[in-house]
């Protein structure tokens, strides 16, 4: 088997629909010669019946990142199905109503702890449960949105992004003596199920397209995905506590 992931072993969250990035994470990786398991929360038939749109129909396990039940036996679910991980990609987060949208100084510690444990210590929570199946030269990747900077309707889903964000720098620090990376993908808006929940995200949009120096495609999730693959294959071998940035290089520019 040839392809950038060749046998390699891969967990991946956050498949809702086909238009979701950890769908197409899923896809190039088999394209790619990875053996994927996808997990879901909620709606487990829809996944699984996305999960039939793959190259190869992915077995899913139902993971809520809030359950301890479900990271406590998380390991032996996949188990069953594989012999252990290479790879494990975190694409979940969440966030009231009341935190989106320009609600950010009304929105009640509730909903912003929740935001915060869904969206952000649940990469940490993921990384425990799936350590008794990973070794030296496994990944961690996990998608992020730039937070670097106040973005309008964003809100606490921003503060929770920065909290992913040194989540991902300290899972660096104390997975690294076992070889292990974590590492993030920084994908500028894309009009994902996930971006249709937030009131006025549009507003990011005209401008992204317009100014990002690369362009940008607010339909196309495959370059974040590229990036996603190739962090979790052998080629990032020293690199980890990053954010690699896709987004046309909006990022880099001044206001």
């Amino acid at each position: 088997m040839s392809g950038l992931l060749a046998g390699k072993r891969l967990l991946v969250t956050g498949v809702i629909t086909d238009q979701s990035i950890a769908f197409s994470v899923a896809k190039i990786a088999q394209e790619q010669g990875a053996t994927v398991v996808l997990t879901g929360f909620g709606r487990l038939s829809l996944v699984e019946r996305i999960a039939k749109r793959l190259p190869a129909e992915a077995p899913v396990i139902e993971l809520d990142v809030t359950n301890a039940g479900h990271l406590a036996g998380l390991a032996g679910k996949v188990q069953s199905t594989v012999d252990g991980l290479d790879g494990v990609v975190h694409s979940i987060a969440f966030a009231p109503q009341s935190c989106l949208g320009g609600g950010f100084l009304d929105a009640p510690w509730e909903d912003v702890s929740n935001a915060i444990q869904v969206s952000a210590y649940s990469y940490k929570a993921l990384a425990m449960a799936c350590m008794p199946l990973m070794k030296s030269g496994s990944s961690l990747v996990g998608l992020t949105f730039d937070a670097t900077k106040a973005w309008p309707v964003y809100d606490w889903m921003g503060v929770a992004k920065a909290s992913l964000e040194s989540v991902n720098r300290y899972l660096a620090l104390h997975l690294g003596h076992q070889g292990i990376r974590s590492n993030l993908v920084s994908a500028g808006p894309l009009r994902t199920m996930a971006a249709r929940s937030i009131p006025g995200f549009e507003q990011f949009e005209e401008s992204w397209t317009a100014r990002a120096p690369l362009g940008w495609s607010l339909t196309d999730q495959e370059p974040a995905a590229r990036a996603v693959a190739a962090l979790l294959s052998d080629w990032f071998p020293a690199t980890t506590g990053e954010v690699v940035h896709v987004d046309g290089g909006y990022h880099a520019l001044g206001a």
